[in-house]
């Protein structure tokens, strides 16, 4: 795992995390066309980032932190964006960000038992790349005619199977930690 700090992957990862606000920005003001935009190259960037990394050996601590914060800050302002503007409901914001607070919370569990965080799992991924897609597909939906009634309960299926994961990896997460816990708390006695 190298050190280096200015890799093309790491660089893609800071562009993604630097269009947050940008599409943010454009969410609001209603300039739907040009969010999307932003979002599409998010994605494509989060893809090249690794792809690339892997590939040329360009793997990095800190591209492994900034790819998991740009993907939630993506999923957060999108959602937040999305609810902001009326396409998704506030009930659905709330449900994401429970998620959130709970890993959160262990999250900083793990650290003050020395424990840095745990390894990623394919369902974590998964539910990842379903938000990604959705909240995308959801404002394609939003456009009047064909393409938008077509677009919509694609982007509500991806939704709600990554929201489905997204919990799953939770659980999957919380399971992971707790002996790691339970360890530490019995030595602690």
């Amino acid at each position: 795992m190298s050190s280096r700090i200015w890799t093309l992957p790491n660089v893609l990862s800071f562009a993604r995390v630097l269009g947050v606000p940008v599409f943010l920005w454009l969410l609001l003001r209603g300039d739907d066309g040009w969010a999307l935009v932003v979002l599409a190259l998010s994605g494509v960037t989060d893809y090249l980032d690794g792809k690339i990394a892997r590939t040329f050996g360009m793997e990095s601590r800190l591209g492994q932190l900034l790819d998991p914060i740009a993907d939630r800050l993506y999923i957060v302002s999108t959602l937040l964006g999305m609810a902001w503007r009326g396409f998704v409901p506030w009930w659905l914001v709330i449900v994401l960000l429970s998620r959130e607070v709970l890993m959160a919370g262990l999250v900083l569990a793990l650290r003050r038992i020395g424990q840095v965080g745990l390894p990623v799992h394919f369902v974590g991924k998964a539910a990842t790349m379903n938000l990604l897609y959705a909240f995308p597909v959801v404002l394609l939906g939003q456009m009047p005619g064909a393409f938008g009634q077509w677009a919509l309960p694609v982007g509500w299926a991806f939704a709600w199977w990554g929201i489905a994961l997204y919990w799953l990896a939770a659980v999957l997460y919380a399971v992971q930690a707790a002996p790691l816990l339970r360890a530490r708390a019995q030595v602690a006695r």
